[in-house]
């Protein structure tokens, strides 16, 4: 995947979070460590969606859906 360049204004304090992260070689150089940081907030976001999307199913609709067709006569199915 091919990579952009980007310029960004982070306070001051948080910079010198990010420093001390690279100082102690936990990254190799600030932008991998922001990098990580976006990635894994988008992460959380995405899967925090997808929470709130699974929270509005009614699971009795979606058992009903998920069975429908099964009541039915097994020979009258096409064979594979």
């Amino acid at each position: 995947m091919s990579s952009s360049k980007i310029a960004i204004t982070m306070e001051s304090g948080l910079l010198a979070e990010v420093d001390a992260l690279v100082k102690k070689r936990m990254f190799p150089n600030r932008s991998r460590a922001i990098q990580q940081a976006v990635k894994e907030k988008l992460s959380r976001l995405n899967r925090s969606l997808l929470a709130q999307e699974c929270a509005k199913l009614e699971p009795a609709d979606e058992k009903a859906m998920a069975e429908e067709g099964l009541t039915e006569d097994l020979s009258a199915w096409s064979e594979y």
